[in-house]
């Protein structure tokens, strides 16, 4: 789900674009991103964003581009709810409202009762001030 932004990417095109052409009348690149970013209405930190990913894009910085860094992203929350909501064979569509959600599947209660035997097996836990398992 990406987050709505308050510049389109026209305007964040031209600002990384003024800041490469006017850096050399400033007296460092920090400079010029104030300049800029006051005359364009944004933050200079968030142009300073916005021109060291240009950079890392056009590879003269080190770091992800910006097509890495979303297959990344991507990859990284097909792992998430492959691990979140099991194989494929076990995860249920639930309907809310008018669109179908994932739904986790639940753990068998004979596992619960596992964990809660194991715990209490184990004795108290020292890392804590008291044993809060049922004597």
């Amino acid at each position: 789900m990406k987050k709505s932004s308050k510049f389109s990417p026209e305007v964040r095109e031209r600002a990384v674009r003024l800041v490469f052409e006017h850096q050399g009348e400033h007296e460092s690149q920090w400079a010029a991103i104030g300049s800029i970013a006051s005359k364009m209405g944004c933050a200079a930190e968030t142009l300073r964003k916005w021109v060291r990913q240009a950079e890392c894009d056009q590879g003269q910085r080190t770091g992800l581009s910006s097509s890495e860094r979303e297959r990344l992203k991507e990859r990284l929350h097909r792992h998430f709810l492959r691990n979140l909501l099991g194989p494929p064979s076990l995860q249920k569509e639930q309907k809310i409202g008018d669109e179908y959600c994932l739904q986790p599947p639940a753990v068998p209660i004979a596992n619960v009762a596992l964990i809660a035997t194991f715990l209490r097996s184990t004795g108290p836990d020292p890392t804590r001030g008291r044993d809060l398992a049922p004597q």
